[in-house]
């Protein structure tokens, strides 16, 4: 029977995907911008930022030309 002391030492865990499904949204911007979140699961944790504002920007774009297109 193997010592618990011979197991080799655990490594980092690495981070798995959410494999969130969103839906289409009917919104070419909207749309884009929620498909980049999926380019987080590829990233190390501290990256995500980078992508969570390009998202931020996008949705915030899409919400300016909504409120332009009203008047």
């Amino acid at each position: 029977m193997p010592d618990a002391a011979d197991a080799p030492a655990p490594g980092p865990v690495q981070p798995l995907p959410l494999g969130v499904v969103v839906g289409v949204t009917g919104n070419a911007d909207v749309d884009t911008a929620v498909v980049r979140l999926g380019d987080a699961d590829e990233l190390p944790t501290h990256a995500h930022i980078e992508v969570y504002e390009d998202v931020h920007r996008g949705l915030r774009d899409a919400l300016t030309a909504l409120d332009e297109n009203r008047g």
